[in-house]
């Protein structure tokens, strides 16, 4: 995936689908910041244990969008975003996530 030529067009649909957003060391301390709250309180209202509790993950909207992802598409914590969000797709992917992600999409 390295080698794609990859350009966002901030569509946003990378943050739609459910799934994991592991956060790394650190990570959790500079969103909380971002947002302007404690710690532990943006721990408490914004994130989950995952199911192989080897970590922690933002929490999905109910219907599955990230929970930083605003009405009009865009990351509310764009600055601070986890580098798994900053990761995507050009040092992971799944298959199939060219169906959705229009950064894809032949011009």
């Amino acid at each position: 995936m390295n080698d794609v030529a990859f350009e966002c067009r901030k569509c946003g649909n990378c943050c739609r689908p459910r799934g994991y957003v592991r956060l790394r060391d650190g990570e959790t301390d500079r969103i909380a910041a971002h947002v302007g709250m404690p710690a532990d309180e943006f721990t408490r209202r914004y994130t989950r244990i995952t199911e192989d509790r080897a970590g922690l993950s933002l929490v999905e909207r109910a219907d599955g969008a990230c929970v930083f992802l605003s009405a009009a598409a865009e990351c509310a914590i764009q600055s601070v975003k986890p580098k798994q969000c900053r990761d995507f797709p050009v040092t992971w992917s799944y298959p199939g996530f060219e169906k959705f992600c229009r950064a894809m999409e032949k011009e």
